[in-house]
């Protein structure tokens, strides 16, 4: 379970496999957990990527990395991000993001370009969003956790639960939902759930994260060079993208492949791991991503 000092503080890493070529020159596979999740999303993942380094992070204060004190704005986790790569010494890098994770998967990309050999996303925020583009169910959700009912959350640790038992098809076995919620066993502890969640970009809002988000919509719109996979999922009412969402991603996404996996829930990796998994290594593979040259 290595940790890594960043910023006064450190984030903790899962690790499987070992660089190959010439060190830290090595390519790495990244893979960026969402909100309210940690590294232990990827468990049934990795084993089934192949050959290569493959690193999960838990992102600043969530999983078993470090809880300072901060605002949890996007702009916090992506400095820490930022640290973490340095640290590591991360110079060619494949990214895998779900979520939030993707968004910082983008964003990581679209400033260190150089760096970045490939991009595998799904569940992600790929755009700005209008609160018409909200089902219903999804509006209120929304509002309410804006309002004085998302802190309400926080006491019974909702955030967590609600993801692993209504965000998947099938919930979470006991001990998978106590690993998840061990990170949280305070209120203030789950403060960086709420934050997340408070930071959907919608209706304009928050302007720095709008501004950020089209930004890397711009670098993913020309960067033909740096192969992209989309996989989608159907069959839930939690999904962020359904098929308009990905119709957008194909007209304004350059390079992008995109591959159906199967019915799952927005926390896909709990549904269809393997599929996540088959998908990654064989386009990987395709684009011969896990070279070092």
């Amino acid at each position: 379970m290595p940790t890594t000092p960043v910023l006064g503080s450190f984030l903790h890493h899962e690790e499987v496999g070992e660089e190959t070529g010439e060190g830290a020159g090595a390519t790495a596979f990244v893979f960026l957990h969402g909100n309210p999740s940690s590294s232990h999303t990827w468990r049934h993942v990795l084993p089934g990527i192949g050959a290569g380094r493959l690193l999960a992070p838990d992102l600043i204060g969530m999983g078993r990395s470090g809880k300072p004190d901060l605002a949890y704005t996007f702009d916090d986790h992506a400095r820490h991000l930022d640290a973490w790569c340095d640290a590591l010494g991360l110079d060619r890098v494949v990214l895998v993001g779900h979520d939030w994770g993707g968004a910082l998967a983008f964003d990581w990309a679209a400033r260190h370009p150089e760096r970045v050999r490939g991009l595998a996303f799904f569940e992600s925020i790929v755009k700005p969003l209008a609160w018409e583009e909200l089902t219903p169910q999804a509006r209120a959700r929304s509002e309410a956790i804006r309002s004085e009912a998302g802190e309400t959350m926080l006491d019974e640790n909702l955030f967590v639960r609600q993801a692993y038992t209504g965000g998947v098809l099938t919930p979470a076995s006991d001990a998978d939902l106590a690993a998840y919620l061990a990170p949280y066993p305070t209120r203030e502890s789950r403060r960086p759930l709420l934050s997340w969640a408070r930071q959907m970009p919608l209706g304009g809002e928050p302007a720095a994260l709008i501004a950020r988000i089209e930004a890397y919509d711009a670098w993913l719109a020309k960067s033909e060079d740096v192969p992209k996979l989309l996989l989608t999922f159907e069959g839930s009412p939690t999904l962020l993208i359904g098929p308009d969402t990905a119709d957008w991603c194909a007209t304004h996404i350059a390079s992008l492949e995109t591959v159906p996996c199967g019915s799952a829930g927005h926390h896909a990796t709990e549904d269809r791991p393997a599929e996540i998994a088959a998908a990654i290594s064989a386009w990987a593979d395709r684009h011969g991503l896990r070279s070092t040259g």
